[in-house]
């Protein structure tokens, strides 16, 4: 076929396809339906179309010619459909029925094969293998015409989510079955249980690696590609094929299951790494993409319909009846059986009757079948009747589905309920339909005065508004429970926390890095309260204000080996992302008052407010610790916010001045560039000022003053920086040995058994009672701030005392002070005497034993902060 016929065909095709929608609402069909109609159409015409005039005539040749394959769905169309399906997926809400979307994609499709296998073996002469390889063809699902009378119907979220999982899913299952039981039929092989789990288990696990690796290579290139929109949009497109195509070929995995996982991948977190225009861009480009070849390959796999189906015989109508039967029970059993068991485990939710009704039916084959099914036909080293029987029974079980299933699934919807919003949402509808009527209502009144239009104009307008108020059911909000309003509230609440944050990433005032996490921190807050309403959520705020994993780690680090440079990379880090959730969440507060108590009420809306400002304390609170420990980062902290805002309104204005045609998109494009240079110094981040040797904390020490030069180096050697986080545990020991510490900058408390605390600042010691007078004083040692300190283990400290007579000296004169303390506390416990203050006798007498010159003053030089509980776990 020469270029110009190739693309004269295309082009007509397109001219048809454009108006299919259109055609299918006016119709009430499902739009894969109406596909499958005119496809069968073109091909008994392309048969019959002597008649026709010229132009349609070549047109009609140009399709007869056209050389449709099986590699041509598979490798053309298949990656585009499973990779713009998976990017507009949201993963979390994937992650939460995880257990019951792949229950349905793996365990559902071997079910599915062997039913159909030994059933059509036991109805048929063909044979067990070509029998399961039937069954595995037949097996894999197609969500498009499904989720397509979702979305015209109104049907929930999850039950599109459960739908469209299951389908990116089982079509890797459906595939590596039918790549096993091909290759057995086609080279003589013996068909092995364990061969095709193990095949099956390498291939799935092998290809979600696969596209794990594509989807964050991916991912890390946007960063350079970040500013040329046209750029990121195509490196999705190169990911799509590139993932398919190398798993399958080179690494010898499922490319299906590769595609989906980078698409997943990059639906996730692509956007917190592209420029902000490209995300719009890229999901508008892949949902034209994903139209046209969801549109081309029904087109075309339905245009084969009449050659496969021409030597059809009565025989395989009954055993086509008999595979849809079959088919439809073994979906019964995991639907009905199965599935309901799985939600009783912590592996899977339930899934409530009507949906697993919705999803028994909805389960359509389509697109991928037919391309299997065609590829079998290909295969000349099968016997031609196996071939026949194999495209026959395919093609004829597609068809079945498309109009029995599809053509019934709206009225089922309907039937089940599932298009009405439940009694919350309608409530919740109803309030704000009256509440933007209300407001609607003043503005059109304040607009039809300023433009001078007439009272009777305005009357009849604002009649419109009173009847659509009138209409809304009552009563409004006032239905729901005071628990309700509160869920429904902070829900709405973290919603829009999550745009605040993306605004913040769009306006370059925050960066990919702590985006990434910040969204990801939030989202886990919506599904606490999803999962436990209140209670959820203050669990959550709990794990919210913890340290992460790579800064447990790095703390961990430091302590064992003494890096400091990853610890304060992580310190930087919650640093920054504190003072954005403070700023934020600031914000929040007028959002409260301004809509959600008006839509929820002000018992409600209190509520939340009281819980919202809890978390708003512990940031602060958190937040302020780390100022006044780490002013200079802080400093720059505050500067580079704000410094980023000026940045966002500078670049703001141009694009407005572009807009209004008062500048040219030369002009424009360099007075961007200098506005990011003239802020870009912001960017360069100051180490946080936590990374300091033993010789720099060493001064900050009273007690060392004036002992002697060497004792002071050799102790330099012997001591080991550490930092301590609020409320963190300080060990006075380790299995035997027995530290010391001196505290640099920062403060510790000592809790004691009969409630008694004490309190040490700067240029304190503690743990030196123990290594000079053997008294093991029992006690809680905490961190009140972040607190540097210098640690010395016991046997270090006993050769330095003896090296200077000085250091011996001071110490000990502090030892006996504090064993003076421990002794006058002992004599209280006993009985011996009653205290003349109201202050416990512990913390007088240490107080007393502290105003010695060595100790130095016993409240910190550093602000002491209440007891936290934000402590890595």
């Amino acid at each position: 076929m020469q270029i110009e016929q190739f693309v004269f065909g295309v082009a007509g095709l397109l001219a048809l396809v454009a108006f299919m929608p259109v055609l299918a609402g006016r119709l009430r069909l499902p739009y894969s339906v109406l596909l499958a109609i005119i496809g069968f159409a073109l091909g008994v015409t392309l048969h019959l179309h002597q008649w026709a005039p010229k132009v349609l005539g070549d047109f009609l040749n140009t399709l007869q010619a056209f050389q449709i394959s099986s590699e041509t769905f598979l490798y053309l169309f298949l990656p585009i459909l499973l990779f713009e399906t998976s990017l507009s997926m949201n993963l979390r809400r994937l992650l939460d029925d995880v257990g019951a979307i792949l229950m349905m994609a793996v365990v559902a499709v071997v079910v599915c094969t062997f039913a159909v296998g030994f059933a059509l073996n036991e109805a048929s002469h063909y044979g067990l293998l070509v029998c399961l390889l039937l069954g595995a063809i037949v097996a894999t699902t197609d969500p498009i015409a499904v989720v397509g009378v979702f979305r015209e119907v109104g049907a929930p979220k999850r039950l599109s989510t459960l739908v469209e999982g299951e389908a990116l899913f089982n079509d890797a299952a459906s595939i590596a079955l039918y790549t096993v039981l091909l290759a057995v039929l086609t080279q003589g092989g013996h068909l092995s249980g364990s061969l095709v789990l193990q095949t099956f288990l390498v291939s799935f696990l092998g290809g979600g690696l696969a596209g794990y690796f594509f989807g964050v290579l991916a991912n890390q290139l946007f960063i350079v590609l970040r500013g040329w929109p046209a750029a990121e949009v195509t490196l999705t497109i190169a990911l799509a094929y590139l993932s398919y195509f190398v798993s399958e070929h080179y690494l010898q995995v499922s490319g299906v299951v590769a595609t989906v996982i980078a698409g997943l991948v990059v639906g996730s977190n692509g956007r917190t790494r592209m420029s902000p225009v490209t995300f719009e861009l890229l999901r508008s480009s892949w949902t034209q993409m994903g139209f046209l070849a969801n549109s081309l390959i029904f087109l075309f796999a339905a245009m084969l319909i009449p050659r496969l189906m021409a030597d059809i015989s009565w025989k395989q109508v009954f055993l086509i009846v008999l595979l849809f039967a079959v088919t439809l029970l073994a979906r019964a059993v995991m639907v009905f059986g199965v599935l309901p068991l799985l939600g009783r485990t912590r592996f899977g939710n339930k899934v409530s009757a009507p949906y697993c009704t919705v999803i028994l039916w909805g389960g359509l084959r389509g697109a991928v079948s037919l391309a299997l099914a065609l590829a079998v036909t290909e295969q000349q080293a099968l016997p031609y009747e196996m071939r026949q029987f194999i495209g026959v029974a395919a093609t004829g079980f597609v068809l079945m589905t498309l109009f029995i299933n599809g053509m019934t699934l709206r009225p089922l919807i309907r039937a089940l309920k599932l298009d009405r919003l439940s009694p919350v949402e309608s409530s919740i509808r109803d309030q704000a339909v009256v509440l933007a009527l209300d407001d609607l209502q003043e503005r059109i009144q304040g607009f039809a005065h300023s433009e001078n239009i007439p009272d009777s104009i305005t009357k009849r307008v604002s009649n419109v508004f009173d009847s659509a108020r009138s209409s809304v059911a009552l009563p409004h909000i006032q239905a729901l429970t005071l628990e309700q309003k509160i869920n429904i509230g902070m829900g709405m609440l973290i919603s829009h926390e999550i745009e605040k944050y993306y605004e913040q990433l769009s306006a370059q005032v925050v960066d990919w890095k702590s985006a990434e996490t910040l969204l990801a921190r939030a989202e886990s807050l919506a599904d606490a309260v999803r999962g436990g309403g209140i209670a959820g959520y203050e669990a959550a705020i709990a794990r919210d204000m913890r340290y992460s994993y790579r800064f447990r780690v790095a703390l961990r680090l430091h302590y064992l080996f003494g890096f400091q440079a990853w610890l304060a990379f992580e310190l930087g880090q919650r640093f920054s992302n504190l003072m954005v959730k403070s700023v934020i969440t600031r914000r929040l507060t007028a959002f409260i008052h301004t809509e959600l108590k008006p839509l929820l009420g002000d018992e409600a809306s209190d509520r939340i407010l009281e819980i919202h400002n809890l978390r708003v304390k512990q940031l602060e609170v958190s937040l302020h610790a780390l100022s006044l420990q780490y002013p200079a980062f802080s400093h720059w902290l505050q500067e580079r916010y704000l410094a980023r805002i000026v940045a966002a309104q500078e670049r703001s204005r141009y694009r407005s001045m572009l807009s209004q045609a008062l500048i040219s998109s030369e002009l424009y494009v360099e007075l961007v560039r200098e506005c990011d240079a003239r802020w870009s110094y912001v960017s360069k981040r100051p180490d946080v000022d936590f990374i300091m040797s033993a010789a720099d904390l060493i001064q900050r020490v009273p007690m060392l003053q004036g002992v002697k030069p060497e004792t002071l180096k050799h102790l330099l050697k012997k001591m080991r920086p550490r930092l301590t986080l609020p409320g963190q545990q300080v060990h006075l020991r380790q299995g035997s040995t027995h530290n010391m510490y001196f505290i640099a900058s920062g403060a510790l408390s000592v809790d004691l058994p009969d409630g008694t605390q004490i309190e040490l600042g700067t240029g304190n010691t503690v743990g030196e009672l123990t290594m000079l007078s053997g008294v093991d004083l029992e006690g809680t040692v905490r961190s009140l701030s972040y607190s540097r300190l210098l640690m010395l283990h016991g046997k270090d400290f006993e050769s330095l005392m003896e090296q200077d007579p000085l250091l011996k000296e001071k110490m000990q004169a502090v030892a006996a002070q504090r064993k003076r303390a421990y002794e006058v506390w002992r004599e209280y416990q006993q009985g011996k005497f009653e205290p003349t203050t109201d202050k416990p006798v512990f913390q007088v007498a240490t107080a007393l034993s502290a105003a010695s010159e060595f100790v130095g003053p016993m409240s910190p030089t550093d602000p002491v902060l209440p007891r936290s509980t934000d402590m890595p776990h």
